[in-house]
């Protein structure tokens, strides 16, 4: 029964042929000669019949279906293949429909494989974009301020960050700030671009910090999902009257070294970031902070503080955390020479020392960014203090 079910679309076609071969015996000698009579018309009449149904039999079986695969490749090949407008032809033949349905089949993969390498290409080429805008941001010369040392790099864990930092001057103020936006690719690199484009133009408008950050808020929120913040640490300083303030939306710690007493301390960031509620205007405050000659500050984000001791999370490992940060701002060495510390030392410090915590094991999980910030007391000179660029004789796997 299967043998014939598998031989039924040429049975006919083979009883044609019989039928052809039994005529042809029969009358093969008179359709050739000039002796015809009507009966011998009717019969040669018949075998013309008979061959055109041989034909549209043949084409049916085998001539369209092999002919429509020459078209799907052509259109294929330039790229004119609309699938949803497709409607596979059934063939009479349903081994011919077999080696249809896997040559539809294969030719829909090569279609989904040319356009997964055609997307892949272009997030690739979206992502070199990304890149180059975000090196050309990040990689400008930082605004240099009269009275302040400034060291600040950051460190992406992937091909584009989503923390970093920038200094901003407007009259007698210098904003330096530090910010980490939640998510990552596109939209916390949208974030992160739209941020600091409307900081830049509110701090022509607005003096204080907070009203900076209410206004950037304001704008920012309606435009991002409700899923997608940013934290952020600004400070203020004020050239002319030597003046520090803080303003802070949902970031770390400002940490802050009093050389006077030998000591760091820790000033609390406010809860509340970017893009979590639309209105912060009543909420944001600038507070100011006490910022004497020779004092340091430290402004991070949490891959600082939340860098762990091991190469892979196994539930065992240990976070870096704001304690171990406190102590090597404590321990940080002195200038040369000096009995205070420098924005220099005590970055290089912090990067040697979470280095010495991680076991010179390299695993970034997060972006990285890091900014010290010292009042130059009168008798500080660059040239005595340390390079900017950490020394190959000082280990570390943070490579800025």
């Amino acid at each position: 029964m299967k043998l014939f079910f598998k031989l039924s679309p040429i049975i006919p076609f083979f009883m044609l042929v019989w039928i052809n071969i039994w005529w042809y015996f029969l009358y093969g000698e008179k359709l050739f000669s000039s002796d015809l009579k009507n009966k011998d018309y009717i019969i040669c009449g018949l075998f013309l019949i008979e061959f055109l149904i041989i034909q549209l039999y043949i084409k049916k079986l085998y001539s369209d279906p092999i002919w429509e695969m020459k078209l799907l490749i052509q259109k294929f090949y330039v790229g004119d293949l609309k699938w949803k407008e497709i409607e596979l032809k059934k063939s009479q033949n349903p081994n011919v429909n077999y080696i249809m349905e896997f040559f539809w089949k294969t030719l829909n993969t090569l279609k989904n494989i040319k356009d997964e390498f055609m997307h892949g290409k272009e997030i690739k080429w979206e992502v070199e974009i990304g890149k180059e805008i975000q090196w050309k941001m990040l990689s400008k010369k930082l605004i240099t301020i009269p009275s302040l040392e400034v060291v600040a790099k950051s460190r992406p864990a992937w091909e584009i960050g989503w923390d970093s930092y920038d200094i901003m001057q407007q009259w007698d103020n210098y904003y330096i700030y530090v910010w980490d936006a939640t998510g990552h690719w596109v939209w916390a690199w949208f974030i992160m671009i739209m941020v600091n484009a409307l900081m830049s133009g509110f701090a022509k408008l607005f003096v204080s910090g907070a009203q900076i950050l209410a206004n950037t808020n304001e704008v920012l929120k309606p435009r991002v999902k409700a899923n997608l913040l940013m934290s952020l640490l600004l400070v203020r300083w004020n050239e002319k009257n030597k003046t520090l303030f803080m303003t802070w939306a949902g970031h770390e710690y400002l940490m802050i070294y009093k050389q006077r007493l030998w000591k760091c301390f820790r000033v609390k960031s406010w809860w509340v970031a970017l893009g979590m509620i639309k209105n912060i205007h009543k909420l944001v405050k600038e507070q100011q902070i006490q910022f004497e000659p020779e004092d340091v500050l430290v402004l991070y984000s949490d891959g600082i503080t939340e860098a762990i001791n091991r190469p892979s999370k196994d539930g065992s490992e240990e976070m870096y955390g704001e304690d171990r940060l406190q102590a090597a701002i404590e321990s940080a060495p002195n200038v040369e020479g000096k009995k205070y510390k420098s924005a220099r030392w005590i970055f290089n410090h912090l990067t040697i020392e979470q280095s010495r915590f991680m076991w010179y094991k390299h695993a970034q999980y997060d972006d990285i960014t890091l900014c010290t910030v010292q009042y130059k007391s009168e008798d500080y000179h660059p040239e005595n203090d340390i390079s900017l660029e950490i020394s190959p004789d000082m280990i570390t796997e943070w490579k800025w």
